[in-house]
């Protein structure tokens, strides 16, 4: 599930481009474990921060977060609330949509006003409704109050198509907060793979159901590049050599995990980043494309078929 959550959270960055992307996804995660791993996997894809405190906490991941909806019902107004947000947490975003949304940005500017040169807010955050008109106009609100520095930040309902369509209308958004669409990977939510003996006591293994064919025995991937670009991959036997360089290594020998096994959070996203830089901008992109090529090798599918027929026997 971890590999389906980081696939997704890229798609959701890819889209935001130099923006920054927060984990909002605990609350709709199936259980807390799932939000603890999920945000990991996020972070190794390349999500800027996450508001799970936990998992900053557990894994030493950039935590962020803005104010609730409940906290602000909570006061007798909404001014009343950013006032009291405000003077605890100085440098933060303050939620603007919880009753008419341009209103609570001129109610951003009057606190602005008050506080004058203490007034350190960094953003507003934009949480329903046409987030592009709306932050379209925020934005206008906030130039002419001279609060250029207060950046915009936009939440509800998002996913990667989303982001793209909004930043290609031009909208003026400085950081999403994604949770749903990226914490359950709505739209593409399981990994249809399974685990299966390919040997056994040094014998190959195999299934050979019809659309489930398997491959036997121990086996390398190899992967070819040419001019900094991932051009095809090779399946092969461990024993083969092949063009490109492989991309499996052992990570544990006798019960005992090897180094290869126990990279740090920053070594395993450096890496997640090295490797999709190299895949072909087609492969990378939104829009569906042909699948990048895999081959299998001569030997291997020799394998196969010596496989097949002793376990026929």
């Amino acid at each position: 599930m971890q590999t389906v959550l980081a696939s997704k959270a890229y798609r959701v960055k890819a889209a935001a481009g130099d923006r920054a992307v927060v984990d909002f996804g605990l609350r709709r995660m199936h259980g807390a474990d799932a939000g603890l791993k999920g945000a990991r996997a996020f972070h190794i894809a390349g999500i800027d921060a996450t508001s799970n405190v936990l998992a900053g906490r557990v894994y030493g991941l950039p935590i962020t977060g803005t104010m609730a909806h409940s906290y602000i019902q909570a006061h007798e107004s909404e001014m009343a609330a950013f006032r009291a947000f405000a003077e605890t947490y100085p440098e933060t975003v303050l939620l603007v949509d919880t009753y008419d949304t341009l209103e609570g940005v001129r109610k951003v500017v009057r606190l602005a006003e008050e506080l004058g040169d203490g007034f350190r807010v960094r953003g507003v955050r934009l949480d329903s409704g046409d987030l592009g008109a709306l932050a379209k106009r925020a934005r206008a609100i906030l130039d002419q109050a001279r609060l250029t520095d207060v950046e915009i930040f936009v939440s509800g309902g998002l996913d990667e198509h989303r982001i793209r369509r909004l930043l290609a209308d031009g909208a003026p958004i400085d950081g999403f907060g994604v949770g749903t669409y990226m914490g359950t990977a709505r739209d593409a939510p399981a990994l249809d793979m399974a685990y299966k003996l390919t040997e056994y006591r040094g014998r190959g293994r195999l299934k050979l159901s019809s659309g489930k064919r398997i491959l036997p025995g121990p086996k390398q991937v190899w992967r070819e590049v040419r001019n900094g670009r991932a051009v095809r991959d090779r399946i092969t036997t461990a024993g083969e050599e092949a063009p490109g360089r492989p991309l499996l290594q052992p990570v544990m020998e006798d019960g005992t995990r090897l180094a290869a096994g126990r990279p740090s959070l920053e070594e395993a996203r450096a890496h997640a980043a090295q490797a999709l830089a190299e895949l072909p901008d087609s492969i990378r992109g939104l829009d569906p494309v042909d699948p990048f090529p895999v081959d299998v090798s001569e030997e291997l599918q020799r394998r196969q078929g010596r496989v097949a027929e002793e376990v026929a026997e």
